[in-house]
């Protein structure tokens, strides 16, 4: 403002100046003076509403100056409200923006947007994770150079996206699954999305086991069965060498009877993800029940225990809680040699959970079989499971039976010593 004045004055000066020397007299000389300043000052107003502006405008703070009088009111006034609106939209777009940001970093799945020359515009975190990238470092780098995986290099340069692509052994461990597929947005852009898939590699890879082994244990039964038939239809046997015969195909229909209900057993405790009822389940009727049906497994060749040392009741469903109870109690027997023994108590301990366990004097599981245990179908040693007669489903049915129950599954056991399974239920499960 203070240079504008000075210029200004400094120009009045010059054609004062400049009228006295061409008009050598004093008294046009203040006419023609007065003149020039009368006309001047509209010019003088708007040179400083000019400068006002232009230090406004370098400064960024056209929406708080000050609003002159006159004409340049108006122009003051929309030039702010313009300003304001652009500044808004800014911040809107920018919310916008940074929404958009946060969403795709919330997605569980990787995101990558590459360009006409797939190199990398932006990525979120969790397609750092997947790929071992850095936005900071790799941005505007060509995908390509930093995921070398020839299927992956393959997929892009043929430009065809119609079908995902899977990429196995991905990560710093090479134990994820990723299925990724680009799809084409803007002006040659693609948006890359990538997908874990680990697990469900995973539960494929337990499907298949799964139908292979359960084909092979009917497959057994079966082919036994076919066998004595055909013995039975092809010679003429004596009457005990067919009951000798009849017996054994009995004793393979029942395996395969058994393996179907635990199958059934299975897939309705799966289907039913909802916590068990409340109903009171009368432990020493359970015991009793579990008792018979020990001693007649056992055939008198165990020292069988149970013991229950608290009144308190079990809240639950009765007829899965026994078929938990039961599966813990039949292998302990079945997997325990004669002469030895099998101990089963009910008991609160100091937290006031329910505990129910059966401790046996068996061969005992090594450590490393322990955290299988509870997989369909496994077994430690699968010619002895067999010769035993159970089907390999008893613990998984237990695990699902206790997690209905919000109950723990815990396993000790020390080989050559025995082992104890125990279910833990929730002090909310225990009825006075």
């Amino acid at each position: 403002m203070i240079s504008a004045l000075t210029r200004f004055a400094t120009i009045i000066c010059l054609a004062f100046v400049c009228a006295f020397i061409v008009f050598n007299n004093w008294g046009e000389v203040w006419g023609i003076a007065t003149g020039i300043f009368i006309l001047a000052i509209p010019l003088l107003y708007t040179y400083i509403n000019l400068a006002r502006l232009r230090r406004h405008v370098l400064e960024d703070s056209v929406e708080n100056m000050s609003l002159p009088s006159g004409y340049w009111e108006e122009i003051f006034f929309r030039l702010q409200r313009l300003v304001r609106n652009l500044k808004q939209r800014i911040r809107t777009t920018e919310q916008q923006h940074d929404h958009f940001i946060e969403a795709f970093q919330a997605s569980p799945n990787g995101i990558v947007m590459l360009d006409g020359d797939d190199q990398i515009e932006w990525c979120n975190s969790i397609a750092e994770h997947f790929f071992g990238l850095s936005f900071r470092r790799d941005v505007m780098q060509r995908i390509n150079f930093l995921i070398r995986r020839p299927e992956f290099v393959q997929y892009l340069n043929k430009k065809i996206f119609d079908e995902p692509l899977l990429l196995e052994r991905m990560g710093q461990d090479g134990s994820l699954s990723l299925m990724l597929q680009a799809f084409p947005f803007g002006q040659k852009r693609h948006l890359l999305l990538v997908q874990d898939v680990t697990d469900l590699q995973k539960a494929d890879a337990m499907r298949r086991d799964f139908v292979a082994n359960v084909s092979h244990e009917m497959r057994t039964p079966i082919t036994v069965l076919m066998g004595f038939l055909e013995t039975v239809q092809s010679l003429d046997l004596e009457k005990s060498q067919q009951d000798q015969y009849f017996d054994m195909m009995m004793s393979q229909a029942k395996r395969m009877k058994s393996l179907v209900e635990d199958l059934l057993t299975l897939a309705n405790l799966e289907a039913n993800t909802l916590p068990a009822s409340l109903n009171v389940i009368k432990i020493e009727t359970l015991m009793a029940l579990l008792k018979n049906d020990a001693e007649a497994l056992s055939h008198g060749s165990h020292a069988l225990s149970f013991t229950s040392l608290t009144p308190n009741n079990l809240l639950g469903d009765e007829k899965e809680v026994l078929s938990a109870f039961s599966n813990l109690v039949s292998n302990a027997i079945r997997y325990t040699p004669d002469v030895g023994s099998v101990e089963v108590k009910w008991q609160m301990n100091s937290n006031g959970q329910g505990e129910f366990s059966v401790t046996d004097t068996g061969p005992g599981i090594a450590s490393e079989h322990l955290s299988r245990l509870t997989e369909r179908f496994y077994r430690v040693d699968r010619s002895r499971s067999r010769d035993t007669g159970g089907t390999g489903l008893g613990l998984a049915i237990v695990k699902h039976i206790s997690n209905r129950h919000q109950a723990q599954l815990l396993i000790e056991s020390t080989p050559g010593k025995g082992s104890t399974f125990m279910l833990r239920f929730p002090k909310e499960r225990i009825s006075a």
